[in-house]
């Protein structure tokens, strides 16, 4: 059988009731009245609170059933003149309506049913005396509340006594109060379809009430809902401590309640516990609960007027997020008559509902306005919260016109709940202790007797006594990273070389000042932590450690998702050395005529790697270029060398005057660090060998030779400065290859490459 089904109401909650409606292969024809600009069926000018219009309007147009969207209408009694005028009704009579426009008579129910609720008195107009008596005597926080309808407006969540005492003196002139405990919790809302014997509940719902995000502000109608919300209560429990006894009571009474009933309910830490009741379905948990049904909506509805709702409601595998769109002003003094000059389109991930929406020339529909406070609900609907809250403000984005108002944080309570524990919050701490473990052996190999407290030990610290046997003692500190090396490191899974990497670049930035190091504490911060990788690389750095004779003392790994993306990590290092004073490099005697000698990196060391990663990204990583030895990933993943042992005999004498570490910058920019005023560099290009990285580098590459030299070290990793008669002094002293590159002379402080 098809019906000729009236809907009465207009807001969002009523557009997307109509729209479930007219779905629905059972509607013959929707009418709705008044309904809004962008609800379906056909709009008829009747007020829903004018029972006696509403009866005559279904005879006209032979409607044989009546859906009451809004509150105003069941306390008026609409559904009784329904009823006696022979037609059929979805909602509960005026007497079981007092559940929503009497809070007393909801509360008296409540405590002779044994439903958990907050400790209440209720007080008749006028009895302000012994109201303020009450409350005085009352032993907690309290909400006020005025017991009939007043369109939200009616309740006072007091911050203090005197506004609690200010909110009753207001509110009790002119209706009866409720004075009840205020709760401290969640809050949800629970909605069941009944049909006068049992009660069947949707997915629980979430509202926003007040105004600004993180819930502050006045209270409104309502700015936002979503669900399913997870609030450590299933839907049918919350049903049968707050719903079910009070439809089997009134089925009881004889007074069957037929429709939908909403409690809300506030979690405490002492259990749930009830609000208060609605007697229809909330806006805007509606919205967002009906894309959600997997049910024909008007077959429920049916099903509940005729007393045979049956088995629980079959809802969708998805959740559903609603941001409200209000207008400026809203809630004190909305803004009406605003041109809405965008509106985004449904789909199948978004549902648009209207409120306040008019046309302004209802004679000729073209120019939408603004028609109230709330002026649409944007709904997303996806497989996850997530991705609803995407579809929904997505949705948002493209809704136009002036003053315009939306909260952005919609679903930020569900958000916060998802996460149980700081693991789920991506920082595993047990994967940090495992951590530990696991690189303890390593750093201890390191440890000397000067060492006091090492990992494990809020800060590392160590006996310097031994500095006494200095002269004049000098701690000499560097703190560096290793770049974007470690993408290819984590990528590639090569982990350890990179503890080489940061401790050798730091041993060889205290060296230039003729420093011996001391201690080294790291730094290791990546997405998710992996006990084993980061066991890996402090191996690394603890080999490098224990070769140079200097103590892994401590360090930090931090575990940071959302910095940085999965799999992907950074390492820092700090290294303190000691030197004498007197000793320290540079030496002021650099003068016009002093020799460069280069000693060879062992590859790009520690810097260029994000010019290297662009420039052979086409080139795979275990490709064996012609003339070379090893892959293209051994080359560029070789360790940064340390020159501590190589270079401690020369330094043990006189002639060195000083030291370049080829770092970022290369030799352009590193070379002047230790030139005084009046001296410049030259360097003469083809003065030492090309190791085949960079042979391939400048082959391919459309780089000048200042901005290639500028970039890496082109295989000059230390450059030591002696006077022309030190050279081979200090060439002799150096075990290993060297090459004169180049000499100091006149001019300002620069290297040119000749």
């Amino acid at each position: 059988m098809k019906h000729r089904v009236l809907l009465l109401g207009s807001g969002a909650r009523e557009h997307a009731m109509a729209q479930a409606l007219a779905a629905s292969s059972s509607c013959a024809q929707l009418f709705v009245a008044p309904g809004n600009a962008g609800t379906p069926g056909r709009r008829l000018a009747v007020d829903p609170c004018d029972t006696a219009a509403v009866v005559a309007l279904c005879a006209r147009e032979h409607i044989d059933l009546v859906v009451v969207g809004p509150e105003a209408p069941l306390a008026a009694g609409v559904v009784d003149a329904l009823q006696a005028a022979g037609v059929a009704a979805f909602g509960p009579t005026h007497n079981v309506a007092r559940l929503e426009s009497s809070k007393v008579f909801a509360r008296e129910m409540a405590d002779q049913l044994g439903i958990p609720a907050p400790r209440y008195a209720t007080f008749a107009r006028g009895e302000l005396a012994a109201a303020q008596s009450w409350l005085q005597s009352f032993d907690a926080p309290v909400v006020v509340k005025q017991s009939g309808l007043a369109a939200g407006k009616g309740v006072v969540v007091a911050n203090s006594r005197d506004e609690a005492l200010a909110a009753l003196e207001r509110l009790i002139a002119i209706d009866d109060v409720v004075v009840e405990e205020r709760l401290v919790g969640v809050e949800c809302s629970l909605i069941s379809l009944c049909d006068g014997k049992t009660s069947r509940p949707l997915p629980i719902a979430q509202d926003h009430k007040r105004i600004g995000e993180a819930d502050v502000g006045p209270n409104t109608g309502g700015m936002g809902a979503y669900a399913p919300a997870e609030v450590g209560y299933s839907a049918e429990d919350l049903d049968k401590a707050f719903i079910r006894p009070i439809v089997e009571h009134l089925a009881a009474q004889g007074t069957p309640y037929i429709g939908a009933l909403f409690a809300g309910v506030m979690l405490t830490a002492d259990g749930a516990r009830l609000l208060e009741y609605n007697c229809r379905f909330g806006d805007p948990e509606t919205q967002v609960m009906l894309p959600l049904l997997q049910e024909d909506f008007l077959q429920l509805i049916l099903r509940c007027v005729h007393g045979s709702l049956g088995a629980p409601i079959a809802v969708r595998d998805a959740s559903a997020l609603g941001v409200v769109v209000a207008t400026q002003g809203y809630p004190v003094a909305p803004h009406r008559e605003v041109e809405i000059r965008t509106l985004p389109k449904s789909s199948p991930v978004l549902e648009v509902y209207h409120a306040a929406t008019e046309f302004r020339d209802s004679a000729s529909p073209s120019t939408l306005v603004t028609a109230g406070g709330r002026v649409v609900t944007c709904v997303g609907i996806g497989a996850s919260l997530d991705e609803a809250r995407t579809h929904a403000y997505a949705g948002v984005a493209a809704v136009d016109f002036d003053g315009m108002q939306h909260r952005r944080d919609i679903g930020w309570r569900a958000q916060a709940r998802a996460v149980r524990s700081y693991a789920q919050a991506g920082v595993d701490i047990a994967e940090g202790n495992r951590a530990v473990q696991l690189m303890k052996a390593s750093v201890e190999e390191t440890m000397t007797p000067a060492v006091l407290r090492g990992v494990g030990a809020f800060g590392g610290s160590i006996d310097v006594s031994f500095l006494k046997n200095f002269d004049a003692p000098v701690l000499v500190a560097s703190t560096d990273g290793v770049g974007t090396k470690v993408e290819l490191a984590a990528r590639t899974r090569r982990l350890r070389g990179v503890g080489h990497d940061i401790v050798n670049h730091c041993i060889n930035d205290v060296l230039v000042q003729r420093a011996t190091p001391l201690f080294f504490l790291d730094y290791i911060a990546s997405s998710r932590l992996s006990a084993s990788d980061v066991a890996e690389v402090v191996g690394g750095m603890a080999e490098a450690c224990k070769n140079a004779g200097c103590v892994l003392i401590g360090g930090e790994t931090a575990e940071m998702p959302g910095v940085y993306r999965d799999g992907a990590f950074d390492v820092a290092g700090t290294l303190v050395g000691v030197a004498e004073r007197a000793r320290l490099l540079p030496e002021s005697t650099i003068a016009p005529g002093d020799v460069l000698i280069a000693l060879a990196s062992n590859g790009a060391h520690t810097n260029g790697y994000t010019y290297l990663r662009r420039a052979l990204e086409w080139l795979p990583l275990d490709a064996v270029p012609v003339g070379w030895n090893c892959t293209l990933l051994d080359a560029l993943l070789i360790s940064h060398r340390s020159y501590l042992h190589v270079l401690s005999p020369v330094l043990a004498g006189d002639a060195v005057k000083a030291l370049v570490h080829i770092t970022g910058g290369g030799l352009i920019e590193n070379i002047p660090r230790v030139l005084p005023a009046g001296c410049a560099a030259t360097v003469r290009l083809g003065s030492w060998p090309l190791p085949p990285l960079f042979s391939l580098v400048r082959e391919v590459s459309s780089l000048d030779d200042d901005e290639l030299h500028r970039t890496l070290n082109m295989g000059v990793g230390m450059v030591v400065v002696a006077a022309r008669n030190d050279v081979e002094a200090v060439r002799k002293a150096i075990d290993e290859d060297t090459w004169i590159i180049g000499e100091i002379t006149e001019g300002p402080c620069e290297v040119r490459l000749v």
